[in-house]
């Protein structure tokens, strides 16, 4: 085991690396919109992809800085200008997601968290999130009122977490 530290040091650290993990950036405050979460932390994102493809071009890169919807085109663009860019290889990390879902269905529906799996697709930022509630297992069945009720709160959940933290 060989520790590194500071930017200096990141070409080493990712020498002969074969998953890259980055959930770098800034947390969201309250009153900062994706946007401004977008400002800072695409730059870091940036410049951490282009340390990955100089230095381990063939590495499985996860993406967990928000807003994923936005850092990982960021992340495609650099690794594409690079030469390296295979989309098999790129992901955004938007598992929180489902595990918000899951734990509201849970609650609503008075059903053991540790039993349900809920899809979740497309985004990570309001209504790009969409949770596929009639594909939940087990199965189960939800009211129309429920199904906008639920939704509308996954896909506020972060900004929820934001202003609780306030």
């Amino acid at each position: 085991v060989q520790d590194f530290t500071g930017p200096t040091e990141l070409g080493n650290c990712l020498k002969g690396v074969d998953v890259v993990v980055i959930p770098a950036g800034v947390p969201r405050k309250p009153g900062m919109t994706r946007d401004d979460l977008f400002n800072i932390n695409a730059g870091i994102v940036k410049s951490l992809v282009e340390a990955v493809a100089d230095n381990c071009p063939n590495a499985f890169i996860h993406i967990i800085s928000n807003p994923v919807n936005s850092t990982v085109p960021i992340a495609a663009e650099v690794l594409k200008q690079r030469g390296v860019y295979d989309p098999k290889k790129l992901f955004g990390v938007t598992t929180l997601d489902v595990v918000r879902a899951n734990t509201f269905v849970a609650q609503k529906k008075d059903l053991m968290l540790a039993m349900l799996d809920i899809p979740v697709v497309g985004g990570h930022a309001g209504i790009t999130i969409l949770p596929l509630l009639s594909k939940t297992e087990p199965y189960a069945t939800f009211t129309e009122e429920e199904i906008e009720q639920l939704t509308v709160r996954i896909q506020n959940a972060g900004t929820e977490v934001v202003e609780a933290k306030a």
